[in-house]
C-alpha cells in the first residue's frame, strides 16, 4: 500500500511538472509575440531612418533574407537590415566558420591559438553603415518578424547557416533540435563574440538544460546592457 502511495506520488509530480512545461512554455510565446508588436511599434523610427541609411550608403535591398536552420532543423528565412554589399561572396564567411567550428584558431588568428571572435574581423563585404549597425545589434532588428511568425524566439541559440551544420560534431546538434532559435541568448551575455564555437554550444547547452522565465528575463535584460556596452563582455 506504501509502495503505491509512494508510486502515485511521483506520478502525480511527474505529470504537475509537465503541466507546468507546457504552461511555461505556452507563456514564453505570448511574451514572444507581445515582445514583438511592442518592440516593432517602438523602433518604427529607428527602422524608418536606418532604412534611408542604408539606401543612401549602397544600392541593394534594405532588408537582407538569408537562409537559417531552426528547431528540428527545419530552415527558415532569417530577416536582417542590409549590412553587405549585394552580390557578395559567402565563400570568405564560409570558410571562416568551419575553421572556427573545426578549432582551427591559429588559422585565424595569425597563428595565435587565443579563442578567435565568431564574426569576421575587418570582412570586407560589409559596408560603412553596416559596420555601425553591426556593432550597435540594429542589424538584427527585423529578426522581430520572425519572431512574429513562430519562426524564432526572443530568447534562445542563434540560428545557424546551412553550411555551418555541415561542419557540426554530432553533439553541436542538441542546438538546433531541442529549442527555438533565439535574437539573443546566453553566450551573447556571457561572452558575446569573443568566445570559441565549443564554448558557444556549451553556453546554449547550458541554457537549454536550465531555461525557464526568469532565465530568460535575465537574458533580456543582460543584452540590453551588452547593446549599451558592446566594447564589455
Amino acid at each position: 500500500m506504501v509502495v503505491k502511495l509512494e508510486s502515485t506520488l511521483v506520478f502525480d509530480r511527474l505529470e504537475i511538472s509537465k503541466i507546468m512545461l507546457v504552461i511555461q512554455k505556452a507563456f514564453k510565446r505570448m511574451t514572444d509575440v507581445v515582445g514583438a508588436i511592442f518592440l516593432l511599434t517602438v523602433l518604427l523610427p529607428v527602422f524608418a531612418v536606418v532604412s534611408a541609411l542604408i539606401k543612401l550608403s549602397s544600392p541593394g535591398p534594405v532588408l537582407f533574407k538569408q537562409k537559417r536552420v531552426g528547431l528540428h532543423g527545419k530552415e527558415f528565412n532569417l530577416l536582417k537590415f542590409r549590412s553587405m554589399y549585394t552580390n557578395s561572396n559567402d565563400n570568405i564567411h564560409k570558410e571562416y566558420v568551419q575553421k572556427l567550428i573545426n578549432g582551427k584558431n591559429n588559422e585565424l588568428n595569425n597563428g595565435s591559438q587565443d579563442a578567435p571572435v565568431y564574426k569576421m574581423q575587418n570582412d570586407p563585404r560589409i559596408t560603412p553603415i553596416g559596420k555601425f549597425i553591426r556593432k550597435t545589434s540594429i542589424d538584427e532588428f527585423p529578426q522581430l518578424w520572425n519572431v512574429l511568425k513562430g519562426e524564432m524566439s526572443l530568447v534562445g541559440p542563434r540560428p545557424p547557416i546551412p553550411y555551418e551544420v555541415e561542419a557540426y560534431q554530432k553533439w553541436h546538434y542538441r542546438r538546433i533540435i531541442e529549442v527555438k532559435p533565439g535574437m539573443t541568448g546566453l553566450w551573447q551575455v556571457k561572452g558575446r563574440s569573443n568566445t570559441t564555437f565549443d564554448e558557444m554550444v556549451r553556453l546554449d547547452i547550458q541554457y537549454i538544460r536550465n531555461w525557464s522565465l526568469y532565465l530568460d528575463a535575465k537574458i533580456l535584460f543582460g543584452t540590453i546592457n551588452v547593446v549599451l556596452n558592446p566594447s564589455g563582455n
